[in-house]
């Protein structure tokens, strides 16, 4: 039985609002941004002004960090105080974080290496959004960011998380032996949302113990 969904994504794809919507109609938790500020908390790491988080040097924490941040559309959790946190310390926080999510269930998770620390479960449906830069950039402009912005957007986030999966995992980002569905969003949210919950039913139907037939004659 499927009771986790992962959904990894290509910035600018939609995959976060995609897993948002996902998440309301299956009625499960939805760990995006929750993630992040769960994992800020238990590194015991302040939240505040993100602008001042810019003009600080671009540590490997803070690259890490932004990672995160830079998920859906990206509504930046702001954090400071991160001087005394580096990749290696906090990798511990996350992997508990995404741990403990996954042990509750019923929820679905964005991003932040999960397809990777779940992929001995079998409890879970792994998601891959994608979509042509022509789409890509048309739903940044539909959120206001400038041709400009949603072009270093495009060209750098994916780089970064390719870097992060490579350097935490040891993978190509996208894995795609990982996933159950890889999924061009360009067809449309509700269509991409309701061939998840498809894939999700018949995984998981495959999943039940099949009755034992009956003796014949």
């Amino acid at each position: 039985m499927v009771r986790i969904v992962t959904v990894e994504r290509e910035y600018g794809a939609g995959g976060a609002a995609i897993a948002e919507k996902l998440a309301a109609r299956l009625g499960w938790k939805l760990w995006d941004q929750a993630l992040t500020a769960e994992i800020a908390r238990q590194a015991h790491v302040d939240q505040a002004s993100i602008q001042k988080l810019e003009e600080r040097t671009d540590s490997p924490f803070y690259r890490l960090m932004k990672v995160f941040m830079r998920g859906g559309y990206e509504r930046s959790l702001p954090i400071e105080n991160l001087d005394y946190l580096d990749c290696e310390t906090l990798a511990p926080f996350m992997a508990r974080v995404i741990g403990s999510a996954a042990d509750a269930g019923n929820c679905v998770i964005v991003g932040r290496g999960a397809p990777y620390l779940l992929r001995d479960r079998d409890d879970t449906f792994h998601v891959f959004i994608y979509a042509p830069w022509e789409e890509k950039m048309r739903r940044l402009r539909a959120i206001g960011k400038t041709e400009a912005e949603a072009e270093e957007l495009l060209q750098s986030v994916d780089h970064e998380r390719a870097t992060f999966v490579k350097t935490y995992f040891g993978k190509d980002w996208p894995t795609r032996a990982l996933y159950h569905m890889m999924l061009n969003s360009m067809i449309g949210d509700d269509i991409v949302i309701h061939t998840i919950v498809d894939g999700i039913a018949a995984l998981s139907s495959q999943a039940q113990p099949q009755a034992p037939l009956a003796p014949v004659g």
